[in-house]
């Protein structure tokens, strides 16, 4: 299980694992905003304490900007929601294809790659969608903080508790 990590000013910082969040939480450096409607959590002392689902850190903690999201697998899956891109298409994306390929001088960037099922992306081999005749159900964009988010922690989906500290992904 995991847990929602909020700066002073509720932010999303990070997901932590469930262990390390209710070590903040006994260590007095967060307070819980959301508790997890589950059962709680028992020490071996025989303690019981609520499972936290959403924490906020006391104190503010600077976060350097970033300019841009780093390129990952998980984070171009969470972007294109694990399907495969080319439109019509209900299956899911397991490879990531480069809708310019490289070998025509596309570049590895945000805007140029997507996930694809296998039987598109080996039918597509090194040619431009339009020779093809297909076109994609959403054109390939950098993705905002919240799918890194998510796509960091492994996460399909985020809880339901999460979502009113998670503003972009009501859009997404």
């Amino acid at each position: 299980m995991t847990v929602l990590l909020l700066n002073a000013s509720y932010e999303p910082l990070r997901v932590v694992p469930r262990r390390r969040a209710l070590g903040l939480l006994l260590a007095g450096k967060v307070d819980l905003v959301v508790a997890d409607p589950g059962p709680g959590v028992r020490t071996s002392g025989g303690a019981t304490f609520e499972a936290p689902a959403v924490l906020r850190l006391r104190h503010m903690v600077r976060v350097p900007f970033r300019s841009a999201v780093p390129l990952s697998r998980r984070a171009i899956e969470a972007r294109d929601r694990r399907r495969c891109q080319v439109a019509g298409c209900d299956r899911a994306g397991q490879t990531v294809d480069h809708v310019v390929p490289r070998s025509r001088g596309g570049a590895h960037e945000w805007t140029n790659v997507v996930l694809m099922c296998t039987r598109h992306n080996s039918a597509k081999g090194s040619r431009l969608l339009v020779e093809l005749g297909w076109h994609l159900e959403r054109e390939p964009t950098v993705p905002r903080g919240e799918l890194v988010l998510l796509a960091r922690a492994g996460l399909r989906t985020a809880p339901a508790a999460w979502l009113p500290y998670l503003p972009g992904l009501a859009n997404a």
